[in-house]
């Protein structure tokens, strides 16, 4: 499916930890369409969602490694992105995690991430899990399954 297909109609769109390292970190395969992807964000044609699970996730190993510059690359797109933010998590997010935890067998942060963007009333959530694709509360995008509009 095109990009341009699969974000038809988002105003929101919640992004999972992936997408935001394959872009730092320039992922031969994925930067291209995690580029387009956050390019649009950057115009303001929709806005771009995460959680605060995004940030412990992608700043762990820069934090290991003693990468500085890698650190703050993350946070810099995290944190000062236009059209972008992160998301706390409360007590309420929690809770409704757990249930789609139990439900979808879901690991954790999954579950809190696909929840957060729900919360949200995120149209779509952004990943490349495809475990997640059976969560049914949300459109679920997988990068595998987009194309660049220019192919």
């Amino acid at each position: 499916m095109k990009i341009s297909t699969a974000l038809k109609g988002v105003s929101r769109l919640g992004i999972e930890t992936a997408p935001f390292i394959y872009f730092v970190e320039r992922h031969p395969t994925y930067l291209p369409k995690v580029r387009d992807i956050f390019r649009q964000i950057d115009q303001g044609k929709f806005e771009g969602v995460s959680s605060m699970i995004t940030l412990v996730e992608v700043l762990t190993q820069p934090l290991k490694m003693g990468n500085s510059t890698l650190e703050m690359e993350y946070r810099n797109i995290l944190m000062r992105s236009r059209h972008f933010s992160l998301l706390p998590i409360s007590v309420g997010i929690a809770e409704r995690a757990a249930q789609l935890r139990a439900h979808y067998n879901l690991k954790t942060p999954d579950a809190l991430q696909v929840f957060a963007a729900i919360d949200a009333q995120c149209d779509a959530f952004l990943t490349n899990d495809l475990g997640l694709k059976r969560v049914q509360e949300i459109n679920v995008l997988l990068l595998d399954e987009l194309e660049l509009d220019s192919l």
